[in-house]
């Protein structure tokens, strides 16, 4: 990401990548430990979850920051190790259009995937497949020699 794509990025777009980050980490770990746990307080009364959801927010603010800011190495490192955690890939097409997919999108591509089908491309760019099928014929996404469409190339455009 450059610094002009960063300077644009808004306090409404921080805060909904922020939110989607804490909210998949709270869904996917928290909430289920806190079920396990019953939501049985300590000896001293202090709930167990309590320091983590603390840390859980500041960490996810932090993340959300570095993924838009002008670091395009930190930028996709943190993408990453998110990701990783947070999302088993390979995700609904709704996903791509939700405020950590469209960074994804921009920063990774498609995490360990060199082409996609023009369905995916269409989800991952926000567009119809048919709107994949024309951009490829215009010479503006590339088609992968092992079918489908270049996942670099999916990612070079949604970055501009």
């Amino acid at each position: 990401m450059d610094a002009t794509r960063t300077r644009g990025a808004s306090t409404e777009t921080h805060t909904a990548l922020y939110r989607q980050l804490a909210g998949e980490i709270e869904a996917r770990f928290l909430a289920p430990l806190d079920a396990l746990l019953d939501g049985a307080a300590l000896p001293d009364g202090a709930e167990p979850l309590t320091a983590l959801r603390r840390r859980l927010d500041a960490d996810a603010q932090m993340w959300a920051a570095q993924i838009l800011g002008p670091d395009p190495a930190l930028a996709r490192s943190a993408a990453a190790r998110v990701l990783a955690v947070v999302q088993p890939f390979d995700p609904d097409p709704s996903w791509w259009r939700t405020p950590f997919g469209r960074a994804v999108v921009r920063l990774i591509g498609h995490p360990g995937r060199a082409s996609v089908s023009r369905s995916v491309a269409g989800a991952m760019l926000g567009i119809t497949r048919q709107g994949v099928q024309d951009l490829v014929n215009r010479g503006k996404l590339a088609r992968h020699p092992d079918g489908g469409v270049s996942v670099a190339s999916i990612r070079d455009r949604a970055a501009r």
